[in-house]
């Protein structure tokens, strides 16, 4: 693992592949009595938040707090950014507490790479979402999620989703979980297509490593997950579809097309839904979507990052007598 984990297309297959067996390690933490393990003890790691996301935080929070580290959460409201404070001199104070990693979020593209190569932290520094740009760690709980599902939780070790045909549809534009997954999932052998009315497919499209498609109903026979984009309706700055119901209309996914997909086919939701217009509630609650277990896979995924950024080399889940005594102390 690099030092940093700022964009998803910073990982070989072989890192990405290394993050989803850690992951499956974790995850069996979670089956624990107690589910922690004693490998970061000692260790301080920030929750920088620049931008509101509840979901985001709280599972960096758990998985910090599960491989026993120290959190310190940061909101940029009510704090001393709120009086002009600048991102220098709030990592400036991070770095004389002692922060040994960073989780940011900001509304501002390339806010974490700033960080991360300005010299004023030393620690590790996780994209948590920067503007449009990419949010890597939603992108491999994604993965995490598809491999489980599509190829086995055992079966999987070791594997990428080679040969997967994934489609992922609605606001591309604005969507930093599009972008990081259209590279995490190439890197992983997948075959990408992005489904989007012409006015949500951002310029310069053409030169990323997936096909577009403007017709939601051609592509879902052929596809083993669909990820339904939620519509940021705080990111709207012009008038990018006629109506919400056109939208639901041609993008929405319901009953209907869901019964179009192959039927081992997954659905998918970075969340949070509007249900009704990218994905119907009919949809939302069937088996087939993962949206849930995408947020439980999300702790698993960011326990396995902050361990590889962090942890060193010893074994990310010890046995089971050993993880009783430390835990007991």
């Amino acid at each position: 693992m690099k030092r940093h984990l700022i964009s998803a297309a910073d990982l070989t297959r072989d890192d990405a592949v290394l993050i989803l067996d850690t992951a499956e390690e974790m995850a069996r933490v979670a089956d624990r009595p107690i589910k922690k393990l004693p490998t970061l003890r000692g260790r301080t790691v920030v929750n920088l938040f620049f931008e509101d996301s509840t979901r985001t935080r709280i599972s960096f929070e758990a998985a910090a707090k599960r491989l026993s580290a120290d959190v310190i959460n940061f909101s940029a409201k009510g704090s001393s950014v709120s009086k002009g404070e600048s991102l220098k001199d709030t990592a400036l104070t991070l770095e004389a507490m002692g922060a040994d990693a960073v989780v940011i979020r900001h509304h501002a593209s390339g806010a974490p790479y700033r960080l991360a190569n300005s010299g004023w932290i030393d620690g590790a520094v996780v994209n948590a979402g920067d503007g449009t740009h990419e949010h890597p760690t939603q992108a491999l709980l994604d993965a995490f999620t598809m491999r489980r599902r599509l190829v086995g939780r055992d079966a999987g070790l070791g594997r990428d989703l080679a040969g997967r045909r994934i489609t992922i549809v609605g606001d591309v534009l604005h969507s930093r979980v599009a972008r990081s997954n259209v590279h995490l999932l190439h890197t992983l052998g997948a075959q990408v297509t992005l489904v989007a009315p012409p006015t949500l497919v951002p310029i310069g499209v053409e030169t990323w490593p997936c096909e577009v498609s403007y017709d939601l109903d051609s592509v879902l026979p052929k596809t083993d997950a669909v990820m339904m984009l939620r519509v940021q309706r705080e990111r709207m700055n012009a008038a990018f579809f006629p109506t919400e119901r056109e939208y639901a209309r041609r993008y929405g996914l319901d009953g209907d097309r869901m019964a179009r997909m192959p039927q081992d086919a997954i659905v998918m939701h970075p969340g949070p839904m509007n249900r009704g217009m990218e994905i119907t509630a009919e949809v939302a609650d069937s088996d087939r979507c993962t949206a849930v277990e995408q947020v439980a896979n999300g702790v698993s995924i960011r326990m396995a990052v902050l361990y590889l950024l962090l942890g060193g080399s010893e074994p990310a889940v010890t046995n089971n007598a050993t993880a009783r005594t430390e835990e007991n102390k």
